[in-house]
């Protein structure tokens, strides 16, 4: 065979190969299918509440799936990897990312969705720790130093005026709690 020919067969085998690698799951809200791994991508298509979906892969925070004929991207927390009902925790996609929602009943800590970060766990675990501290303030440099490096990078120093004090309430101003 001439090398192209092998070549379009190999890519062929891979095209096949990701197809039938092709993960399932199950959404786990209504949401929008977008164009585009964004917020603010056009919306392709939506998902409702236990809809099946092949999951094509992952970008950040984002799947790739694929609805009936419609194929898009969704917030990863919008989908559970494998069948509904089934826990699976090695593909469930929270124990791979490592991602703690605090949204397991305890009440107790609450952090924003992200695929890296510190989780429950490791929030009850902190401790202060004096020798990180003084290792971190070992860091710390001088006013002039600092001076030093902004003359170094021809950086200049700019005043920024602070935000007006914030208006009192309508109530506080006219004196009679607020009644006329």
């Amino acid at each position: 065979m001439r090398r192209s020919n092998w070549m379009w067969l190999i890519a062929g085998l891979l095209v096949a190969a990701t197809a039938l690698a092709a993960e399932t799951g199950t959404a786990l809200k209504s949401d929008d299918v977008k164009g585009e791994p964004f917020r603010d991508a056009k919306t392709v298509a939506t998902i409702a509440k236990g809809d099946r979906v092949d999951i094509l892969t992952r970008k950040g925070g984002w799947l790739q799936i694929k609805v009936g004929s419609k194929q898009g991207w969704v917030r990863m927390l919008s989908v559970k990897r494998g069948e509904a009902g089934k826990a699976d925790a090695g593909k469930d996609a929270s124990a791979i990312a490592g991602i703690a929602t605090g949204r397991t009943g305890t009440g107790q800590v609450v952090s924003t969705t992200g695929v890296r970060g510190l989780g429950e766990e490791d929030l009850k675990q902190a401790k202060f720790d004096e020798a990180e501290l003084k290792r971190f303030e070992a860091q710390r440099v001088s006013a002039q130093a600092a001076q030093q490096f902004a003359r170094a990078g021809n950086l200049t120093a700019q005043k920024i005026a602070f935000l007006p004090e914030p208006k009192q309430a309508a109530q506080s101003e006219t004196g009679d709690g607020g009644r006329n």
